[in-house]
């Protein structure tokens, strides 16, 4: 198979998964609306007549359109938020010489991979670091640090570059906005939701200290305190889930992004180079919320949890280990270097 029948592929998986994974987002979004509806309805059900009775189910109603109301709103306007909140400077007139270069490297990806020219922004940070943000590849952004810029050689700058335009022919840009704009939906509406106290459900109704020890308190029993305990804690882990969620698709993608700047480039080698500087500076990214994250080339935090594999790492980890990024790398440019004819095999002693 060929690696490029072998990249579509890995496109269409990539793709179905993104999509089961939207609709687990969804349900469990509205799983936090319509389970307490549920909840709230077994626990006066049985109050007195004087009681409140939860039948409507309002609170998922409710829920749920906000949420998608505000994850529309995050989708609709999810570039120019992360572009705002990384304090980007587009670059319309090149400034400096780096700037001519990046322009031209933006350029020369596009012509490669067969898209339109992206935005091209510059973020003022030292942290050297790269994202693409957009809805398609007609409305593309791609946002360089300072610090990558001053950082890279033109060759690793393209290789960047590729990668981001990876994203964007390969339609990741759409999905993590979406996802960036369901993740900011969960964590405001559960942050709003409990300093209202709205996951304390039930207080039995409008009836008095005697209507609910006469049997107003409601139903349920055991099985309806458990669920109650499942409610509360799904609320509580409701903004981790949902960015373990966000980091699960986009490790993944990582991989498919730098495969697809190799192809771009036919320069592997470069990418590597790239990422180990990336990999060795030591300062974050603080540009970069933690909400959108996932967009960039590598982990703008740093975080030691990125550096490994399995276990908590593909939970918790936003980006794959760079040291693995880079040995896949090296070996597509060394089975270049052997079509070529030009490898050289490292001299052994005994």
């Amino acid at each position: 198979m060929s690696d490029a029948v072998d990249i579509f592929s890995q496109q269409a998986s990539n793709r179905r998964r993104s999509r089961l994974l939207v609709v687990v987002f969804i349900a469990f979004f509205a799983w936090l609306g319509f389970g307490g509806d549920y909840i709230a309805y077994e626990y006066t059900r049985l109050g007195s007549a004087r009681g409140y009775h939860h039948v409507f189910p309002w609170i998922g109603l409710l829920l749920t359109a906000v949420g998608i109301g505000i994850a529309w709103w995050g989708w609709t306007t999810g570039p120019q938020r992360v572009l705002a909140a990384a304090g980007a400077r587009e670059v319309l007139d090149p400034r400096t010489d780096r700037e001519r270069v990046l322009v031209d490297c933006v350029e020369e990806m596009a012509i490669a991979s067969g898209l339109p020219k992206p935005r091209i922004w510059i973020v003022p940070d030292d942290d050297p670091n790269a994202f693409a943000t957009g809805h398609d590849e007609r409305d593309a952004n791609i946002a360089v640090t300072a610090g990558l810029l001053a950082t890279l050689s033109r060759d690793e700058l393209q290789a960047v570059i590729g990668h981001e335009m990876g994203h964007v022919k390969n339609h990741d840009v759409q999905l993590m906005t979406l996802l960036a704009g369901l993740v900011g939906a969960i964590a405001l509406v559960a942050d709003g939701m409990s300093r209202r106290g709205v996951v304390r459900v039930g207080g039995g109704g409008s009836g008095s200290r005697g209507d609910r020890n006469r049997g107003g308190g409601g139903g349920g029993g055991p099985l309806l305190v458990i669920l109650l305990i499942v409610y509360i804690v799904s609320w509580i882990l409701a903004p981790i889930l949902s960015r373990v969620l966000a980091a699960w698709v986009s490790r993944g993608r990582e991989y498919l992004a730098d495969s697809m700047s190799a192809q771009f480039t036919r320069n592997p080698m470069a990418l590597a180079g790239a990422l180990e500087k990336i990999g060795a500076a030591v300062a974050p990214t603080k540009s970069v919320k933690q909400s959108f994250a996932h967009l960039c080339i590598a982990d703008p935090a740093g975080r030691a949890v990125n550096s490994r594999e399995g276990g908590v790492a593909d939970l918790l980890a936003t980006h794959p280990p760079l040291a693995l990024r880079i040995s896949r790398l090296r070996a597509m440019g060394y089975q270049e270097q052997k079509r070529a004819g030009t490898f050289v095999a490292p001299v052994t002693t005994t």
